[in-house]
C-alpha cells in the first residue's frame, strides 16, 4: 500500500522497570526479552508492511538520541521528537499531520513501541488488513486483544457483530464503547461474556478520517494537523505542539467517534506492564525462578533476578523481584512490582 505511514509511539517512561529503566533510557530502550530493544522489534514488524521510508518513530527531546542509536537502520530525520509531553492525543495528531502535509490520502497506524508480538507474520497480515478495511471508510480502526485472564490493569472494548472480513482473513467488528480499567468482578463478567477485548492502543484510520473527528471533537489538534508543514517540522512543533491539550487519544476522539471498528487479533500480544511479565518470554527453571545473569542459589522459588554485572546470591527465598544495575539494587515482592513507580520521588536525580 503506497500511502500507509506507520509511527512508532516511544515516549513512555517506564517508571515499573526501574532501576534498569530510567527517563532517558525507558522499557522501550532496554534489551529485556531479547538481544533486540523493544523499539526495534517494533520497527521491524513495521518494516514488513511499509517501506523503510515510511515508518517514524515518536518520542520526546530526552530520548531523542537514545531512540536514533536503538534504530541506526533509520535515518534521523525518522524520529519525531515532541518537544512536551501531551499525551496520546496530541501524538496521534502529530502522526496524522504529519503523513497528510506528504500525502493527503495518507493512511496512518499508530503502534506501542513497548509490546512484545512473537507471532510476526500473523501481525503483519493483520495490519495490512486493518489498512485495507479503512482505505475507502470514515472509521477508525483500532485492534482488540483476546483476553486471557480477567486483567484489571487493561482498558477493555466492548464489541458488537462483525461487520466485514477483511482481505486477508481479518475480522472487522464495531466497537461499541470503551470501558475503564474494571474492578476484578466486573473484569472476570467482560472474559466470560466473550464480548469485550483489551485495548492495545494500536489504532489505524486515513488521516481524512482521524482529521474530521478532530475538527468536530478538538478543534485545538484539528488546527494543529490542518496546519502542519510539508517541510522540516522542527519550529511547527516547538512552537504549536506544547499548546495542545494534555489527554488521551481515547478520551478525546476514540471514545466519542461515530464510527469505530476494530480487528480481532490473532497474534499473541504482551504490553510487558511490570517485572513479573518476564518468566512467559525467558523462561522458568526448576524452582520457577527466572534468572539472567551471573547467580548463585540455594533453596529459593519462583524469583526474578535480572544481574547486569555482579553476581546475585539467593538463598531460602521465594517471591523476589530483585534487578541489579552498576548503580543500584531493587528487592521487591513479586506482588507489589506495580508499586515500583512510587519509589520515585524518593530517588536522586541521577538515579531517575
Amino acid at each position: 500500500m503506497d500511502n500507509l505511514y506507520i509511527f512508532i509511539m516511544a515516549g513512555g517512561s517506564g517508571e515499573r522497570f526501574w532501576p534498569m529503566s530510567r527517563t532517558r533510557t525507558p522499557k522501550h530502550l532496554l534489551r529485556l526479552l531479547s538481544e533486540r530493544t523493544l523499539l526495534e522489534e517494533a520497527v521491524l514488524r513495521a518494516v514488513g508492511v511499509a517501506p523503510a521510508e515510511r515508518v517514524f518513530v515518536l518520542t520526546n527531546r530526552d530520548q531523542l538520541d537514545a531512540c536514533r542509536a536503538a534504530v541506526p537502520s533509520l535515518p534521523p530525520e525518522q524520529f519525531l521528537a515532541e518537544p512536551a509531553k501531551r499525551d496520546t492525543a496530541p501524538a496521534a495528531a502529530l502522526a496524522t499531520g504529519f503523513a497528510r502535509s506528504r500525502n493527503a490520502n495518507a493512511i496512518c497506524a499508530l503502534l506501542p513501541a513497548d509490546a512484545m508480538i512473537h507471532d510476526t507474520a500473523t501481525f503483519q497480515r493483520q495490519l495490512r488488513d486493518a489498512a485495507e478495511a479503512v482505505r475507502d471508510s470514515h472509521a477508525l480502526l483500532t485492534f482488540s486483544i483476546p483476553p486471557t485472564f480477567p486483567a484489571t490493569g487493561y482498558g477493555y472494548l466492548k464489541l458488537n457483530g462483525e461487520v466485514a472480513t477483511a482481505p486477508e482473513g481479518s475480522k472487522v467488528v464495531l466497537v461499541e464503547r470503551f470501558e475503564e480499567k474494571p474492578d476484578i468482578d466486573t473484569a472476570e463478567n467482560y472474559v466470560a461474556s466473550g464480548n469485550y477485548g483489551w485495548n492495545a492502543g494500536m489504532f489505524v484510520w486515513r488521516a481524512g478520517a482521524f482529521f474530521a473527528e478532530c475538527d468536530r471533537l478538538s478543534p485545538p489538534l484539528a488546527g494543529f494537523i490542518r496546519d502542519f508543514p510539508a517541510d522540516d517540522p522542527t519550529e511547527y512543533l516547538a512552537s504549536r505542539f506544547p499548546t495542545l491539550p494534555k489527554i488521551s487519544v481515547d478520551y478525546a476522539i476514540m471514545e466519542q467517534a461515530s464510527d469505530v471498528l476494530a480487528i480481532r487479533a490473532e497474534f499473541d500480544w504482551d504490553d510487558v506492564g511490570a517485572w513479573t511479565a518476564l518468566p512467559d518470554h525467558i523462561g522458568r527453571d526448576e524452582d520457577n525462578n527466572t534468572i539472567r545473569g551471573p547467580r548463585a542459589i540455594v533453596d529459593s522459588h519462583n524469583n526474578i533476578v535480572i544481574a547486569n554485572s555482579r553476581t546475585v546470591a539467593l538463598c531460602g527465598v521465594s517471591d523476589l523481584v530483585i534487578v541489579e544495575t552498576p548503580d543500584a539494587v531493587l528487592v521487591c515482592h513479586r506482588n507489589a512490582v506495580q508499586q515500583i513507580k512510587k519509589l520515585q520521588p524518593q530517588l536522586p536525580d541521577e538515579l531517575k
